[in-house]
């Protein structure tokens, strides 16, 4: 049986993915494409590999055993690109990233500018997803790398086989519509009172902030749900609501809304990850120190505000990419 890797890999991602839809919508193949090359592969091995399930497929004994060594030789083959990768110091190597709105708007230029000036060799390719959805992407290897953030409200858990890479902490402002608060900073306690803008209880933004308000002693009124920064901004200025905004959400705002300091020191942490089987690519090395200098460029402070004098590098204990 000498079964391609094109098979293989289909194989792998139907152990992951649990059926042929998701693998095709996954890899953007057809689903008749995908249940054919699985039918070879099944004929290559001589017995079956796999049983119907209701409407999915699960994978026999010997579609286990099979799958357990796609992962190792998919994986071997992976280490193999990145060797030849280093060798090449960086030339013609590309790496695709997930971002979101605020990332993508203010970050993510910056931190491409330093890499093309220092590395112009490193192509980089953005992804934007919802920040709750990054992780299960680099872990599966969609991504090399994402932005990920942790709440001070609100922390993420750790995720097996993955670094995370501190770059800056934000601070959370009070965004209110112009005039309607007298003082010049608050706490959420004083807002308790109001219409909130914000995001759904299910992303990690929406779930930090509903929590932070519980802590200060009150159930938010939320009014309306906003994914993205900008809408709640947006319905803000309309005297729609208060929301939390970050420093990169508040790149631009809009002039019908004031942005108040809280009181009660609400930060975020923004971080890039990675798998931890990958940390001494060097491209991926040199992407972690143009972005470390892009966040200090667009005026974030340092992860762990700056007292130490260390830099996310130091953090994540990688060595400069020179050596």
């Amino acid at each position: 049986m000498e079964p391609s890797l094109h098979r293989l890999r289909l194989l792998h991602e139907l152990e992951r993915r649990g059926t042929v839809t998701a693998v095709a919508g996954a890899l953007g193949y057809t689903v008749s494409a995908v249940s054919q090359q699985l039918s070879l592969l099944e004929r290559e091995a001589g017995t079956p590999l796999f049983e119907r399930r209701g409407r999915g497929l699960a994978l026999t004994e010997a579609g286990l055993v099979l799958a357990e060594h796609a992962r190792t030789i998919l994986a071997a083959v992976e280490d193999a690109g990145h060797a030849m990768e280093s060798a090449r110091a960086g030339v013609g190597t590309t790496l695709t990233v997930g971002v979101w709105a605020s990332v993508a708007s203010t970050l993510l230029p910056a931190g491409i500018a330093i890499l093309g000036r220092e590395h112009p060799g490193i192509v980089v390719r953005s992804r934007e997803l919802a920040p709750e959805d990054t992780t299960g992407a680099v872990r599966d290897g969609s991504l090399d790398l994402s932005f990920v953030l942790d709440y001070s409200s609100y922390a993420m858990a750790d995720v097996p086989d993955l670094v995370r890479v501190p770059l800056a902490r934000e601070t959370l402002h009070a965004v209110v519509p112009r005039g309607t608060v007298a003082t010049d900073r608050v706490s959420l306690s004083d807002l308790a009172g109001a219409p909130w803008v914000i995001a759904h209880p299910r992303s990690h933004f929406g779930r930090a902030v509903r929590i932070a308000c519980r802590e200060a002693g009150f159930e938010p009124d939320v009014r309306h749900e906003a994914g993205e920064q900008s809408t709640a901004l947006a319905l803000v200025a309309a005297g729609l609501g208060v929301t939390l905004a970050s420093d990169l959400g508040l790149s631009t705002y809009p002039a019908d809304v004031d942005v108040l300091p809280l009181t009660d020191g609400l930060t975020r942490t923004v971080s890039l990850t990675h798998r931890r089987r990958d940390a001494r690519r060097r491209p991926l090395r040199a992407f972690l120190r143009s972005f470390t200098a892009a966040a200090r460029e667009v005026g974030l402070d340092p992860p762990g505000g700056g007292a130490d004098g260390r830099d996310a590098r130091d953090d994540a204990g990688l060595p400069d990419v020179s050596a």
